[in-house]
């Protein structure tokens, strides 16, 4: 087997590495061609410095693999494998990708009659070890010829990836999925906030944590995260109260108004990851000031 791979970023890098594992051949580029060439040294990977160089390598019928950011790094690739793929071949977008954007590149690819399958993956740096999950969607004959290294990157030949239906559904569902992520990482973290501030009981929250993950239903992943990076460090005094979100958590709260669908825990989880990106700063100083004005509630200042 032997595939084209571009984009080696942390989950891109590890994919190849997995496939590799698997003594898959892969043709790998990156935008900075010094990481195609470190990977490659690691790997035994095919490295490559143009596109162009890349489809050359590959035997017909071609299967490319994207793990490019969303937007213009992605819409860029595919305008150039529009051109440089064959009647056919296979484009797998594997990255994070909103739907629509899947819809219109399959669109255009098959004018070439060359078929397109949008993946959402999820599996972060422990996919390398533990697989990927992946959600696939597309053509049932393209998927079917995807299958054997789906079946290497997935957790298990038989689990952890499934065909959710046609262009779009792949990375609608990957996105879904994200939207239950911020909504599950959020109540853990109000309710370990709760326990730390009740300071009578003095909670060990790293023990709590740990024991949870046994037999407990609230069990996880993310508990199992959660465990471990509070047994080192339980204050996170060290840690800047920011946290950042991708895209995902937004299309899902616009998807969920325009098909008129509750999603309440979800887009406030999003709402709450803006509120540490200084976007409440403002409102809260207005809230602060109307408490003043009508109770004459004292006002604190930044020193």
């Amino acid at each position: 087997m032997i595939i084209g791979f571009a984009g080696l970023g942390r989950m891109g890098a590890n994919m190849v590495r997995r496939l590799r594992r698997a003594n898959v051949d892969v043709v790998a580029w990156n935008r900075h061609f010094e990481v195609t060439q470190n990977l490659a040294a690691e790997t035994g990977a095919i490295a490559k410095k143009d596109l162009e160089s890349l489809v050359a390598a590959l035997t017909e019928p071609r299967i490319v693999w994207l793990m490019l950011p969303a937007g213009e790094a992605t819409e860029s690739a595919v305008s150039n494998f529009q051109q440089l793929l064959s009647p056919g071949d296979i484009l797998v977008n594997g990255a994070n990708e909103n739907f629509h954007a899947d819809l219109d590149y399959a669109s255009r690819l098959a004018t070439r009659n060359i078929d397109f399958i949008d993946a959402g993956v999820s599996g972060g740096i422990w996919g390398l070890e533990n697989g990927y999950a992946m959600m696939l969607g597309g053509d049932k004959a393209s998927i079917s010829r995807l299958e054997p290294l789906i079946r290497i990157l997935a957790p298990g030949p038989d689990k952890g990836w499934v065909h959710c239906g046609p262009v779009g559904s792949g990375h609608y569902a990957k996105m879904v999925h994200n939207g239950i992520e911020y909504g599950m990482m959020q109540s853990i973290a109000e309710g370990l906030s709760l326990l730390k501030s009740k300071e009578s009981f003095n909670y060990d929250l790293a023990a709590i944590t740990e024991s949870w993950r046994y037999g407990s239903v609230i069990r996880s992943w993310l508990m199992d995260l959660t465990a471990e990076f509070l047994a080192s460090d339980s204050d996170l005094a060290d840690i800047e109260p920011f946290v950042s979100d991708s895209g995902e958590g937004r299309w899902t709260a616009i998807e969920a108004i325009q098909q008129g669908v509750p999603t309440p825990v979800m887009s406030l989880a999003l709402m709450m990851r803006f509120t540490t990106q200084g976007n409440n700063d403002y409102a809260a100083r207005l809230l602060a000031m109307m408490r003043k004005g009508f109770g004459g509630h004292a006002v604190k200042e930044e020193s």
